[in-house]
């Protein structure tokens, strides 16, 4: 598993799908919504939380379809499915190693973007708390839906509609918690929601995927 974890890590720097792609599209977000917007500081502090995840949201779509396509083209995905490592397990670090390359250096840079939105002092561990709670539900739900795409020929865009629904729950309990958090208010129920969201997402979708990829692999 560590040796699979380590490769998978290896070639999403290699192929262009590491934490670079999605933490430059993230910094080009937030960099251009000022300009959009204006230089309304006040505003920008309202729509703040919303604006980095969404940001973060649409920087997890540009690898999703890398997730498996590359074990697929290069037919390492038939012998990954005949190892003795469950396809659970299989997909659960597909998730991890995407989590890692672009989940977690979004959570890294959130407070530093923050900045260019004026987000209020207080809002900066909230931010921080959202997306790393939420990003692991959207590598995993992204997991899912490259698992029922792969093999499609242009199947990024399919992907990109197939998830995002998936994704409302996330984005919308994580803002949440970042704008209560900005505002002083409770965070409490948001953050519970969020994690409930989570914890469910990595509970039951890496078999729903492990039993895509055997119907989709016959």
């Amino acid at each position: 598993m560590i040796a699979l974890l380590s490769r998978d890590l290896a070639l999403a720097v290699r192929a262009g799908g590491g934490f670079g792609l999605g933490l430059a599209f993230f910094l080009i977000v937030t960099v251009l919504v000022p300009f959009g917007v204006g230089p309304d500081t006040a505003l920008l502090a309202r729509i703040a939380p919303g604006i980095l995840w969404v940001g973060a949201l649409l920087a997890c779509l540009l690898s999703l379809d890398r997730i498996l396509a590359l074990d697929w083209e290069d037919g390492s995905l038939d012998l990954l499915a005949t190892a003795p490592l469950p396809l659970e397990a299989l997909v659960s670090l597909k998730a991890l190693a995407h989590w890692i390359t672009t989940g977690l250096p979004l959570v890294l840079a959130a407070p530093v973007l923050g900045v260019l939105m004026s987000l209020p002092p207080e809002g900066y561990v909230w931010i921080v708390a959202s997306l790393a709670v939420g990003t692991p539900a959207l590598s995993v739900i992204g997991t899912f839906g490259a698992a029922l795409t792969v093999g499609i020929k242009r199947g990024g865009l399919l992907l990109s509609l197939l998830v995002l629904p998936l994704y409302m729950p996330t984005m919308i309990f994580g803002a949440e918690v970042a704008r209560r958090g900005a505002e002083g208010l409770a965070t409490a129920t948001p953050l519970a929601l969020l994690g409930g969201v989570t914890c469910g997402t990595i509970a039951l979708l890496p078999f729903a995927s492990a039993a895509v990829l055997r119907i989709n692999l016959r």
